[in-house]
Parts: structure tokens; sequence; C-alpha cells
């Protein structure tokens, strides 16, 4: 009997070829969308950021950590790129790192890349960067307050993440949904609690240091920029 992936990098032979071909051409639609949009999101300061994220990305995506049952898990990263570089922006890295990851490394199928790609780059990135983006504008939080949402968002999109994992694989006929929803779902709320813990600690570092790097909504008011302007002339 094969094993269960309970993985987010799905391998070659657990998805249907018409699951894996809806799935790749929802994700190409979508990076199709995400490079237009991303012509007007990518200014001078973001291209330096655009080659640091994908190596940390790429390198913490590398580094599984024992979960339990045997099961490992590791960073995904589309909450922190989408922080950092907006949404769509964050949905173009991702897939270059998964890409990569792929045909490099042999890490997820070839067959499976565009499940992939969508599972762990482009819900993930949407749902935090969207989410955050309306959050700040609608609730102006304060830093605290802000990190809070950055964890809550990075946990939901892993959990996002795994849950269409489990879609895919028991609409291919491979395990039954409701035996693979429930064992992804639960291995990978720890998984998603290490995510939010990292990546509201790195997304803290950045606000403490360069928030002027973070690029969901305007948070002027949580930098304290308006406090640290002059009230009036000298």
């Amino acid at each position: 009997m094969t094993a269960l992936p309970l993985a987010l990098h799905t391998p070659d032979g657990f998805l249907s070829p018409g699951v894996a071909a809806v799935t790749g051409l929802v994700a190409i639609a979508v990076i199709a969308i995400a490079l237009r949009a991303s012509e007007r999101e990518l200014t001078d300061a973001r291209v330096p950021m655009l080659g640091v994220l994908a190596a940390f990305v790429f390198a913490a995506q590398m580094l599984n950590f024992p979960v339990a049952g045997g099961t490992s898990g590791h960073f995904v990263g589309a909450a922190l790129a989408a922080v950092l570089l907006g949404p769509w922006l964050a949905c173009v890295v991702l897939t270059v790192v998964i890409g990569v990851q792929a045909f490099g490394f042999a890490d997820g199928g070839i067959a499976a890349l565009g499940a992939n790609v969508l599972n762990m780059g482009i819900l993930g990135a949407l749902l935090a960067g969207f989410a955050l983006t309306w959050g700040v504008r609608l609730l102006r939080p304060a830093r605290g307050a802000f990190l809070v949402m950055v964890a809550g968002a990075s946990w939901l999109a892993v959990m996002v993440g795994a849950g269409a994992t489990a879609v895919e694989l028991a609409a291919s006929g491979t395990v039954a949904l409701g035996t693979v929803l429930p064992a992804m779902l639960g291995v990978h709320v720890a998984i998603g609690i290490g995510e939010a813990a990292i990546t509201a600690a790195a997304v803290g570092a950045i606000l403490a240091g360069r928030p002027d790097l973070i690029a969901v909504g305007d948070l002027a008011p949580a930098r304290g920029v308006a406090a640290s302007q002059p009230a009036g002339g000298t």
C-alpha cells in the first residue's frame, strides 16, 4: 500500500492526470495575472528584496523538521513573501522557488508542479496578502496587533494549503477525503504554529529596523512615523 503523503510537496503519482491538469491550468492563469500586476508593484526598492527573499524561502523550505508519526514539515514562506512584496509578487517568487525545487532537487513532482505552486504559493500568498492589506486599511492596527494579524494569516495560509492538498488527493481517488483531510489538517496545525511564530518574529524585526519594507497596507501610524514628524517649523 502506498504511504499517504502528508507534506505539502506532493510527489508524482499521487494526483490523477485530470486533477494535475486542472491545478496546472489554474496556476498558470493566476501566475499570468500576477506577472501583469507585478509590473505595477515592482519598484527599484523591491528588486533586491526579490532575490533575498527567494533565496531565504528556498533554503527554509529545504530544511525539514519532524512533526509526528514519521511526518516532516517545513517553512512555507508565502505569508512572509506577501508581507514584504505584496500578494502578486509573492506568487511569482514562490512559483520560482517551487519550480527550482521540483526540477533541480526532485522536491515535489513535475506532474504535480501546478498543484504544489497553487497550494504552497498562490493560495497562501493571495490569502495572507489581501487579508493583511484590507485588515490594515480597515483597522489601522498598532505594531503588536499587526504582528498578531501576521501570525494568524501565516497559520491560515498553511492550513488552506493543507486543505487544498487533501481535496486534490481525494479528487484523484488516492485516498478518501474523510481520511486525508483530518490527517493533513491535524499535522499542519503544528506546522502552521511554527510558521506563524517565525513569520511574526521576522516581520517584527523588519518593522523595528526597516518598516518601509512592509508592502501590505499603510502602516505609518503603527510605525510611529506620524509621531516622529515635527509638528511645525524650527
